[in-house]
């Protein structure tokens, strides 16, 4: 496990205003709670409460990754395509706020409009 710091910031704040993504012809996702995680040289990421998704919107996928700064990342398939949201069920305690939130790749979703 590694922690944030100057060489790999790693900052979450709230976003302003609605979080909406479409997929498959529909809002599978849509918040005014979610969270801007912005880390290192990355582009910022919205990460969307669970209770904000759609659950009937994804299904579970087998992949997972490790994260040295966030943890393990599971992954979720949008019906009918690929991985196209992942979260951190469990993340180290410097990201514990994105616990119980969703992410969506912005190129596996019809669109993300914030």
């Amino acid at each position: 496990m590694k922690e944030p710091g100057p060489a790999h910031p790693i900052t979450i704040t709230p976003h302003e205003g609605t979080v909406r993504v479409r997929a498959n012809g529909r809002v599978v996702a849509e918040s005014a709670r979610a969270l801007e995680l912005r880390e290192a040289s990355y582009p910022p990421v919205l990460y969307i409460p669970r209770e904000d998704v759609a659950a009937d919107a994804l299904t579970a996928n087998p992949r997972r990754t490790h994260c040295p700064y966030k943890g393990e990342a599971s992954y979720f398939d949008v019906a009918g395509g690929s991985a196209a949201a992942w979260s951190y069920e469990n993340p180290f305690p410097a990201v514990a706020r994105i616990r119980r939130h969703l992410a969506f790749y912005p190129d596996r979703v019809e669109a993300i409009e914030a």
